[in-house]
C-alpha cells in the first residue's frame, strides 16, 4: 500500500492561548517559537465596552481607496496612508493632530491605547511606550473596521520604510489587536507560514497593498475567530488576512509594536 502523503507541520507555527501576555510568550513570539498569542479579558469589560460605545457614535473614515480594496474603515490615522517613497510624508503629522483631537472628543475617562500598553507591560520589565520619529511622537494606535475583510498582506516596517521608522533600532515587530465588536459569522484572522520573497510580487494587483490569495497557495496556515474583549499579538511579517464580516460590525483597536534593542516595546499607529 502506498503511504499517504501528509503535509509537513512546523511545530513552532502555532497560536498560543494564555491568561496574560507573559514575558516568556513574547520572547517566544520574537524568537519564532510561536506565531500568535491570544489573551482573553486583557482589559476590564467596562473599559472595552465603554470604548466601543463611544466609537459607535462617531463616523469612521476609509483608508486610501486607491490601494485598499475592499474598503477598510478607521477612526484615527495610520502611517501606512502617509508613506511616500519609503519615507513618512509630512501629511502624517497633520493627520495625527486631527486624530488626537478626535480621540479626545470621544469623552472617554481613560486612554484605551494607554490601557492596552499598560496591560501588555504587566510582565514586561522594560516597559511599553509610544515610539518616536526624530523629536516627534508617533500615533498610539487606530480603531479599524474591516467589514469587507483585509486582503492577504504582510507588515514589515524594515521593508516598507527606508532606514529605521522609529528613532530606535528595532529587532522584531508585532501587531496588536483588541477586539471590541465581532460578527457572529466571518471576521476570522488567517495567518500563513509565508514570509515575503521577490516572486510574490507577481501576485500583487497594481497599486494594491495586498496580494491575490494564490500567493499563499499550499502554505501552512491557521485561523483565529475573534471574540469581543480578547487581544491578539502576532508576527505580521507572516502573510495574513481578515475574512469578510457577514452580519455585524468588526471593530478593533490596533497598533504595531517594535521590540527595541534595549528590550523596550514601542507602539505606533
Amino acid at each position: 500500500m502506498r503511504p499517504v502523503s501528509v503535509p509537513a507541520h512546523d511545530p513552532f507555527f502555532i497560536p498560543v492561548r494564555a491568561s496574560s501576555f507573559e514575558h516568556r510568550l513574547i520572547d517566544d513570539l520574537a524568537a519564532g517559537r510561536c506565531a500568535a498569542i491570544v489573551v482573553a479579558d486583557l482589559l476590564p469589560e467596562e473599559v472595552w465596552r465603554t470604548t466601543l460605545d463611544a466609537l459607535t457614535r462617531v463616523e469612521f473614515a476609509a483608508y486610501g481607496h486607491d490601494r485598499v480594496q475592499p474598503a477598510v474603515m478607521r477612526f484615527g490615522v495610520g502611517v501606512s496612508d502617509h508613506r511616500r517613497d519609503g519615507e513618512v510624508a509630512d501629511s502624517y503629522w497633520a493627520a495625527l493632530e486631527a486624530s488626537r483631537k478626535g480621540m479626545s472628543e470621544l469623552g472617554l475617562p481613560f486612554d484605551p491605547f494607554f490601557e492596552c500598553r499598560t496591560a501588555l507591560a504587566a510582565d514586561w520589565p522594560a516597559g511599553v511606550g509610544v515610539g518616536r520619529r526624530g523629536e516627534r511622537e508617533m500615533g498610539a494606535g487606530v480603531a479599524r473596521e474591516p467589514n469587507g475583510g483585509f486582503q492577504v498582506h504582510f507588515d514589515d516596517a524594515k521593508r516598507e520604510f527606508d532606514g529605521d521608522l522609529l528613532s530606535r533600532r528595532m529587532i522584531a515587530q508585532f501587531a496588536f489587536n483588541l477586539y471590541l465588536s465581532v460578527p457572529a459569522n466571518g471576521g476570522e484572522t488567517v495567518i500563513w507560514r509565508h514570509r515575503w520573497c521577490p516572486e510574490d510580487e507577481a501576485h500583487r494587483p497594481p497599486g494594491s497593498y495586498g496580494y491575490a490569495e494564490t500567493v499563499v497557495e499550499g502554505d501552512e496556515s491557521f485561523e483565529l475567530k475573534p471574540q469581543a474583549g480578547h487581544a491578539l499579538l502576532f508576527d505580521p511579517r507572516n502573510f495574513h488576512a481578515v475574512r469578510p464580516s457577514k452580519d455585524s460590525r468588526r471593530i478593533a483597536l490596533g497598533f504595531s509594536l517594535g521590540l527595541i534593542d534595549t528590550g523596550e516595546l514601542l507602539a505606533w499607529g
